[in-house]
């Protein structure tokens, strides 16, 4: 079947679709049918299956005689290990890790978060929680104390799993002295922690809370498989929302099998016992769908990439990673691609691989520009595939699905609905925009298999968020267009959320800790066109009359309290200070004016603007740090 049929296939009949895509899933208890609509526009599927994650993601390929077959393959240049774990090892492992939790409590509906760096133990985690019907919430390794707090408050954890550390370039980043703070910030305290220990920084455990990772596992009996409810959720995942409070996006257990299944042959084009790499980080929805849990499901190899597209210990590792490992299909950030082309223009180092076994490469996370896919595709020679998801989808809304067709490449594109998505373009009264317009991109519901439900303890906010607005529809908070044949370009966000190196981050929260400085009366912060990572943030603050600081000095100090309260990944380096901020008459910030006068496009004076003087002299405070950029 073709793309065209496969997809006419799924809107004719979606119950049958979905049924069948069904039946490569292992069940204790078979579902009676696919999609529940009682309580509409809340839709859940497989609801009255019974079922476990990683029965199907590990036991069952033991159980079918695979067990030597290696499911994750260890590549760390930072620390210069390269270990292999088959499927075998891995069921003992996790049967291990799931006993060893058990014993101290943890059942079924239990919350754990985890904060790992890139090891297989943070995979081993996140099963282990499965195994026993726990619900995981991974959060980004390294992430500032405050954040963490937020989502230990939130999801309320009964064991937190960490890492003693992370590796960066240059640097550790050790781990147990932010979750130490993090707890001690957080009104919620979980019973009891579990640190996994690396040679690079050995953490110091507080008795009667803390155990060590291999102390634990050591005696532990080994755990079986527990059956749960087909709408039992899988994990909580934390993602930015526009008040700068992120919100929990809860993925149910058995769409996500089925969901995340269906996409391994059908969109990435990859067989059972074939390797497949993410080059992601466990603490992001690539992270948990795309490195643990589809490819392990479908019963590929995996590989687990601790390093950096450049620097670990130069541009040419992907390509080694790709060439040693066999890697068949290679799913990463255009960000990545962008830092490896600023290091290596001419794709000098590419030439020292083999990468015959590369058939294909995707891209996602943000929009991937022309320049650097050209660039891809005339130094390897393979096809280059853009395609658009969310967090909240857990998988591809728009993409290439190149296991049933190769459908034709429109540079710019991430090309056709995938089955399960009904793409539109809305105006703002919620009517279909023509082929070319630009408008809303939302969803007809129901949202797919494995989407997200509902968000964490917060189901009115979920329904404002994403089903007030158009109903009858999912919202995406993207604006785009649709062209004549069908093609879906996304254009911007509609919200203030921007996207750094694929890392969407609220410049609303950003704006809270910029507020919190002493010396600062009013800010906003703005997403500026980045050549590498897609957005930077910038700030503008204006200063409290009679402060004491140098300008220099208040900057400092406003970059080091969002570096500390948001974290690294903001990149967060540039701010300006500024008399006034360019208002509308009714007070509200003209961010995106603002945003285009650093980017140095052409604007139209916003009708509703209070002084339009204002606008030169924020031009003249984004020449001072070098915007817009030649």
């Amino acid at each position: 079947m073709r793309y065209a049929e496969v997809y006419g296939a799924w809107k004719a009949d979606p119950e049958a679709f979905w049924m069948q895509a069904a039946e490569a899933i292992d069940w204790d208890v078979k579902p009676s049918k696919a999609l529940w609509e009682e309580a509409a526009p809340l839709y859940e599927w497989y609801k009255d299956a019974q079922v476990n994650t990683c029965w199907n993601a590990v036991d069952r390929h033991v159980a079918a005689g695979r067990g030597e077959q290696v499911a994750i393959i260890y590549d760390s240049p930072v620390t210069g290990v390269k270990t292999s774990i088959t499927y075998a090892d891995l069921q003992d492992r996790v049967a291990r890790l799931a006993g060893a939790l058990r014993s101290k409590g943890l059942e079924m509906g239990d919350r754990v978060i985890i904060y790992m760096p890139m090891v297989p133990e943070a995979l081993i985690a996140m099963l282990a929680c499965a195994r026993i019907g726990a619900i995981h919430s991974v959060v980004f390794g390294g992430f500032a104390a405050s954040e963490l707090a937020v989502r230990i408050d939130d999801a309320t954890p009964k064991a937190i799993i960490a890492g003693s550390c992370g590796i960066e370039p240059g640097r550790i980043v050790e781990y147990k002295p932010l979750l130490d703070e993090a707890i001690e910030i957080a009104a919620h305290a979980p019973e009891f922690c579990v640190i996994f220990q690396r040679d690079q920084a050995q953490a110091d455990l507080k008795p009667g809370r803390d155990f060590d990772w291999d102390e634990l596992v050591k005696t532990a009996a080994p755990a079986d498989c527990v059956p749960v409810p087909g709408d039992h959720p899988a994990y909580i995942l934390y993602t930015s929302g526009t008040t700068g409070q992120p919100k929990g996006v809860v993925r149910p257990t058995a769409g996500h099998l089925v969901a995340l299944n269906w996409t391994m042959k059908n969109i990435y084009n990859v067989d059972p016992g074939e390797v497949f790499w993410a080059a992601s980080d466990v603490g992001w929805v690539v992270g948990h769908s795309y490195i643990c849990y589809a490819p392990l499901i479908h019963g590929n190899t995996t590989v687990v990439f601790e390093g950096k597209p450049v620097g670990t210990p130069d541009a040419g590792t992907f390509w080694r990673v790709i060439s040693e490992h066999n890697v068949k299909s290679f799913f990463t950030a255009p960000t990545a691609f962008r830092a490896v082309k600023r290091v290596d223009p001419k794709g000098e180092l590419i030439k020292d691989y083999d990468l015959s076994c590369l058939e294909t490469v995707y891209l996602a996370g943000e929009r991937a520009d022309p320049d650097t896919i050209e660039w891809m595709q005339d130094k390897l020679g393979v096809p280059i595939i853009d395609h658009w998801w969310q967090t909240e989808t857990g998988y591809t809304i728009v993409g290439n699905p190149m296991g049933i067709e190769k459908l034709p490449v429109k540079i710019g594109s991430p090309t056709l609905p995938m089955p399960g998505y009904d793409v539109q373009i809305l105006d703002e009264a919620g009517h279909p925009m023509p082929p070319g317009e630009l408008g809303a991109i939302a969803v007809r519901l129901p949202l797919p298999p494995g989407t997200l439900p509902t968000l964490w303890n917060a189901e009115d906010r979920f329904r404002k968020s994403y089903l007030t607005t158009f109903p009858g529809y999912y919202e995406t908070g993207d604006a785009g267009m649709i062209d004549e044949d069908g093609y879906l370009y996304i254009m911007a966000r509609t919200d203030d959320v921007i996207n750094v190196a694929g890392h969407r981050l609220s410049t609303g929260g950003m704006e809270e800790v910029l507020a919190a400085h002493p010396d600062v009366a009013e800010c906003a912060v703005i997403g500026v066109t980045d050549e590498l990572k897609g957005q930077l943030p910038m700030g503008f603050v204006c200063l409290n009359a009679g402060s004491e600081k140098t300008e220099d000095e208040v900057k400092s100090e406003c970059i080091q309290l969002v570096r500390e309260r948001i974290g690294p990944v903001a990149a967060f380096k540039v701010v300006c200070v500024v008399d006034r901020l360019p208002k509308t008459r009714s007070g509200k910030i003209l961010r995106a004016t603002m945003v285009k006068i650093a980017d140095g496009a052409v604007f139209k004076m916003p009708a509703t603007i209070d002084d339009p003087t204002i606008l030169d002299e924020i031009a003249e405070a984004l020449k001072k740090v070098g915007y817009p950029a030649d």
